[in-house]
């Protein structure tokens, strides 16, 4: 009698031997198959009815029973071939089976070799998970930074030691060559908050010791309270004190401050001032523990708008600011005056303790017509800096002032550079040089026409010399020359259309001078940090002259929206927000500009032809004023039309291209799902649900793909209409539909509930056992040629990670690290690299485009993968597996394990690991691998 064949509903690949109570409990099927069903040998099945696919086919041990001389009865059975083989067909509880009485020595060693064997399959699961492989992860190169760099903060004590903070890229050092590395890397899914930095201290006593308090927002787009990152070696690694209250690195007025402070005469005292309403905080021991100072109350009462209902800018600004007075009190003992400044207006906001926070009085004198901003201590001239802007920033402000408060008169002194016509800003960034007393450096906020500016006093603010001047009108004296060479695409080629002409910046509220260089300058703008080394001649007589450049290297502060690696052409095609998106032609040089004709603000997807891999589309998110949002290009990116079929403001979201590029199918933010042929006008697409999951099939032209809910949809017709086709379990988001580079109707979608995959059109799809969730996933060059295209996910399996499969989803291994989370899965952007095998692209919200390579020399994989898809079974379970249950893959050649010559018998064995019989099938017949351990003849 042949073994039973695979394939089939109705001769399923690897049937369990179905034994109620014949020779393992319930129980302790229950216990193996919930926790490592994947990893199982395929024998036992105590569920009625039901027929399951296991990782090791059944046949073999039915063999191992006919060598033992087993003969099963069934009080209720089915046969398969040979009489001895019985099935249950329709089990009720007191049904049985057993060996015949006289092979029961035999049975039982027929039993105790299968859970020997079960047992031994399980161990393994238990004690290494899913495995891991190590991967190299660099930063694509877009360089500059590209996001908003708030703060920037000098150690007083050790010379080169500065560190800048971003809203939504984390925190970085400086280094002695003027790049930076990035210090919160680490952070992943359940951490992915830690790169909204909205306040940062090193310590002035250790400088080894280094603190910053992150959280992304306050409403309730970010669940997650906020923390002080504690560290005490300069950043290379953390540890968390949670807060009782959330942090807002990304709400307004995130470039206020800095709101945490370290007392400079006793450093276990920290100081942080907290956002909506929450008060003033204190630690005594080194930030591991907080308490609130009950007796500071005024704890700012500014709201940047009430009507917000989303929350985000009608939440409280709170504390801006807290500066310790180092000219008061002693080493070892606690600093006793302190300043805070708070977002209010219409009352005190600037507030002061003698008695190290024991009490607070607001400051006498005061201004409190706009809000301060930053509050910097001169000690060599007994002062105190603050800026004043009418809007908490970072984009607004329309006015402004600068006030110097004196330490020793308890006066106020109003030292604003301009007046008049003159003040259409409010003022951020503040600098003073303690080599130079009397220096002080402050920046315009917003100077959006025509530059930014920057005003530079000597004298304490007595007068002051700016950054340029008027000529004659509209022309400009600049006082500065201006260098992009590490960042091309800034400046004269930015695309911004507000602040495309402004070289010097804008959002301008980070600003130092080297403590221990007064020509290294630095200050933070709106898409970079910017500075120099020759800040000296500013003060020249004549002829003054400073360098500004892009100081940004290493910094990578983007949120990708959209990554297309074709299968020839550019490297990589990146979609990203606020500065667009670029051509990357190299991994490793920033590219020289963004993309024209449009130029919007932010570029929300692209996707390229199958079939025709030149022919490219992208959508932004912007109005008429800046063109219509959707444009494609024939030449692979390097030059771009507007498609004049789009009406007007409309936008967004996701775009699919047909194989040929002629067809577009676009997801819109508000107007639901369009079509558009050979550049026709869009149309409506009724048959879609409006917030329907879109793809395209890269070999078909005709054919699209959508997903909404649990339904899949299909049209045939080049998008004109679409029907419903198999069903996605009991997902509820679909979230990325990932289509074979080569083979039409291999579909893989990712949902709330899994990842499923597809080989007919989507007419029905398995579930990938193990995977719990999946966000993003792409494909890649396969590990062999003619593979099946290595497939990239981040998902949930066994822990939410960044994982590749070789082999369309039976086997997964982690490829993150510890230093490597990549944030929010939700957010991350995933293009698997279609000419190298291994390499994937990972776009991040704030921390720019990663490439990843195998650890180790790789040698390029340019095949294009042709594999052979087939359908995916598995049963659903929270199981951690190292290897998902799928059934066999058919290949063009028998596996090749160490076997021997001749022929194997139709449905014989032909391979596994171990094997030594025949390795070639009969006529008609294709050697199959089921697993590692077995491969089977079955018919061609």
């Amino acid at each position: 009698m042949p073994p039973l064949p695979m394939g089939g509903e109705d001769h399923p690949s690897f049937l369990s031997v179905i034994l109620h109570r014949c020779f393992i409990t319930r129980t302790f099927y229950d216990r193996f198959t919930t926790n490592f069903r994947s990893s199982l040998a395929a024998v036992v099945n105590c569920i009625p009815y039901t027929y399951h696919r296991f990782a090791y086919p059944v046949p073999q041990y039915i063999r191992l029973a006919e060598r033992l001389g087993i003969f099963l009865r069934c009080r209720t059975s089915i046969t398969e071939g040979d009489e001895r083989y019985k099935f249950w067909s329709k089990a009720k509880s007191q049904d049985t089976c057993a060996p015949s009485r006289k092979h029961h020595i035999a049975w039982k060693m027929f039993k105790l070799h299968i859970i020997a064997v079960l047992a031994a399959a399980a161990i393994s699961p238990l004690v290494h998970a899913v495995s891991s492989q190590a991967y190299t992860w660099k930063n694509v190169k877009i360089g500059g930074g590209g996001g908003f760099v708030p703060g920037i903060v000098f150690n007083p004590k050790e010379k080169g030691l500065a560190y800048a903070r971003t809203d939504i890229g984390g925190a970085y050092r400086l280094n002695s060559d003027n790049s930076w590395t990035p210090l919160l890397d680490f952070a992943d899914d359940a951490r992915w908050n830690y790169w909204g930095a909205d306040a940062l201290a090193t310590d002035p006593v250790d400088p080894k010791r280094l603190y910053i308090a992150t959280g992304m927002y306050t409403n309730s787009w970010d669940p997650n309270n906020g923390q002080i990152l504690i560290s005490t070696d300069y950043g290379a690694s953390f540890t968390a004190s949670p807060l009782p209250f959330k942090v807002g690195g990304n709400m307004p007025g995130r470039g206020m401050g800095e709101r945490l402070a370290v007392d400079p005469h006793s450093n276990n005292i920290l100081f942080f001032g907290a956002r909506s309403g929450n008060g003033l905080w204190k630690s005594t021991n080194f930030g591991a523990t907080w308490t609130k100072v009950t007796s500071f109350t005024n704890t700012g009462t500014f709201i940047p708008d009430s009507s917000d209902s989303s929350g985000y800018n009608s939440d409280k600004i709170g504390i801006a600011w807290v500066t310790f007075d180092s000219t008061t009190g002693s080493s070892g003992s606690p600093t006793p005056r302190i300043f805070v400044g708070v977002a209010s207006k219409g009352a005190s906001n600037v507030f002061a303790s003698t008695d190290a926070g024991a009490t607070w009085s607001a400051v006498a004198g005061q201004d409190t017509t706009f809000l301060p901003h930053k509050g910097v201590l001169s000690p060599a001239e007994n002062a105190l800096y603050v800026t004043y802007s009418d809007g908490a920033g970072p984009y607004d402000g329309t006015s402004g002032a600068i006030y110097k408060y004196s330490l020793t008169s308890s006066t106020w002194t109003n030292i604003t550079p301009v007046s008049g016509s003159d003040l259409y800003f409010g003022f951020g960034g503040l600098t003073v040089d303690p080599q130079k007393p009397g220096t002080v450096m402050v920046a315009a906020l917003n100077s959006w026409w025509p530059e930014g500016q920057i005003f530079r006093s000597t004298n304490g603010g007595t007068t002051w010399t700016p950054l340029w001047a008027w000529a004659n009108y509209p022309e400009m004296n600049k006082y500065y020359t201006y260098s992009d060479s590490l960042a091309p695409w800034l400046g004269p080629n930015y695309v911004d259309g507000t602040a495309g002409n402004l070289q010097v910046g804008w959002m301008m509220e980070a600003l130092v001078i080297d403590p221990f260089d007064s020509n290294h300058w630095l200050y933070g703008t709106g898409a970079t940090i910017y500075g120099g080394h020759d800040l000296l001649k500013w003060d020249a007589a004549t002829g003054r002259n400073v360098s500004i450049s892009s100081l940004a290297d290493g910094i990578e502060e983007t949120a990708i929206l959209g990554l297309i690696s074709p299968p020839s052409g550019p490297t990589l095609i990146s979609a990203v927000g606020d500065i667009q998106g670029f051509v990357h032609n190299s991994l490793t040089a920033a590219p020289a500009h963004s993309w024209t004709n449009p130029e919007w603000s932010t570029t929300s997807d692209i996707d390229f032809a199958g079939n025709a891999p030149s022919k490219l589309v992208r959508i932004g998110t912007g109005d008429s004023s800046q063109g219509k949002q959707v444009a494609f290009s024939n030449d692979a990116g390097a030059t771009w039309a507007q498609h004049y079929g789009a009406a007007d403001n409309v936008n967004g979201n996701k775009v699919a291209i047909s194989a040929d590029g002629t067809a577009i199918l676009w997801r819109t933010t508000s107007n639901g799902i369009q079509i558009s042929n050979n550049q026709a006008t869009f149309t409506q697409v009724s048959s879609l649900p409006a917030g329907a999951t879109i793809a395209s099939d890269k070999k078909t032209n005709a054919v699209f793909y959508a997903a909404n809910g649990n339904t899949f949809y299909r049209s045939g017709d080049t998008g004109a209409t679409f029907t419903a086709q198999g069903t996605l379990g009991s997902s509820t988001s679909p979230r990325k539909i990932v289509v074979h580079p080569t083979v039409t109707g291999d579909v893989w979608v990712s949902t709330d509930k899994g990842l499923f995959h597809s080989t007919n059109n989507g007419a029905s799809f398995s579930a990938i056992s193990g995977v719990t969730q999946a966000w993003a996933i792409a494909l890649g060059a396969p590990a062999t040629s003619g593979g099946y295209p290595a497939l990239f996910a981040a998902a949930d399996i066994g822990g939410i990670g960044i994982f590749r499969s070789n082999d369309a989803g039976v086997n997964w291994v982690k490829i993150n690290d510890a230093a490597h989370g990549f944030g929010s899965a939700a957010s991350a952007i995933i293009s698997g690299d279609p000419r190298t095998y291994g390499r994937v692209y990972i776009g991040t919200n704030g921390r720019g485009i990663f490439y990843g390579d195998v650890a180790g020399s790789q040698p390029p994989n340019t095949a294009t993968a042709t594999s052979t898809a087939t359908s995916v079974s598995s049963t659903p379970s929270s199981s951690i597996p190292v290897t998902s249950t799928r059934s066999s893959t058919t290949t063009t050649a028998p596996s090749t394990p160490t076997g021997g010559t001749g022929t194997a018998p139709q449905y014989g064995q032909c391979g596994g690991n171990g094997w030594t019989g025949p390795t070639a099938c009969p006529s008609g017949f294709t050697c199959t691998v089921g697993n590692e351990w077995y491969s089977q003849c079955i018919p061609t």
